[in-house]
């Protein structure tokens, strides 16, 4: 059975004054596939990213869903459209709890705005959906915390906890265990494997480690200079001459 894309770009390009940081990356993207994107610092792998989600305008190019062009979408319509990225902590709400973060972004899937205060009966029902994904992101024992006072590890388990309550179709994580400790960093690492095992949906995933690679890809693709250098199997994309060349270094080994 062929599987549609889901998410598919078309020549996408910018270009900052003389510089082209992203030159013309055409890629389907497509459900139950976790694809991670590599390649050296400076190759585009982030500024790939923000011209999917809306947080840059592309130069040329299109970024297209399900059919529907989202090129011109500001990042919240795009939002609106399915395309979820990890939230960052500094763009919330630090000084309200754990569980009051959570549950306003319940509140703002629902359509209903990012109003603090409504009817008690549907105030109890969106905490009801909220301690579920405090419980899937195993932060309940900090539900009550204010975000600002999480540990690094937990900032960034609210994060996903934050996106899953969106419930997008396209998951984007941009090296979502930069920073954690080893003790925190499987954590995350399993919520996303959670999610890659929901056949609806499409999971891209910016990473540098290894490990975390060989883990959970399906596909890998390799953006150098801006460019589409590879695009595969993860096997396949990682003994490639050419990769290890310019991702890996000449004398690399892959394991």
């Amino acid at each position: 059975m062929t599987i549609h894309p889901s998410l598919v770009t078309k020549d996408l390009t910018i270009r900052f004054g003389g510089h082209v940081a992203v030159n013309a990356v055409s890629c389907d993207f497509r459900p139950g596939e976790l694809t991670v994107i590599v390649g050296p610092n400076g190759a585009g792998k982030t500024t790939f990213f923000n011209l999917i989600s809306g947080q840059l305008s592309a130069t040329q190019g299109a970024v297209v869903k399900d059919g529907v062009d989202l090129t011109r979408m500001s990042p919240s319509a795009r939002a609106h459209h399915g395309i979820g990225r990890a939230f960052q902590l500094t763009n919330l709400f630090p000084q309200l709890t754990v569980l009051e973060n959570i549950r306003l972004a319940v509140q703002a899937h629902s359509g209903d705005g990012w109003r603090l205060f409504k009817r008690v009966e549907s105030l109890t029902e969106l905490t009801a959906r909220a301690e579920r994904y405090l419980e899937a992101t195993k932060l309940t024992q900090v539900a009550h915390l204010p975000a600002a006072a999480l540990s690094h590890g937990d900032q960034r388990k609210l994060e996903v906890a934050l996106l899953m309550a969106m419930e997008p179709d396209i998951y984007m994580f941009d090296e979502p265990t930069a920073g954690m400790s080893l003790d925190h960093a499987p954590d995350v690492l399993d919520l996303i494997a959670e999610i890659k095992h929901d056949k609806t949906k499409t999971v891209l995933l910016v990473e540098h480690k290894m490990d975390v690679v060989r883990t959970l890809a399906d596909r890998i693709i390799v953006l150098h200079n801006g460019e589409l250098l590879a695009d595969g199997a993860p096997d396949e994309v990682m003994s490639s001459d050419i990769v290890r060349d310019v991702y890996l270094g000449k004398s690399a080994v892959v394991a």
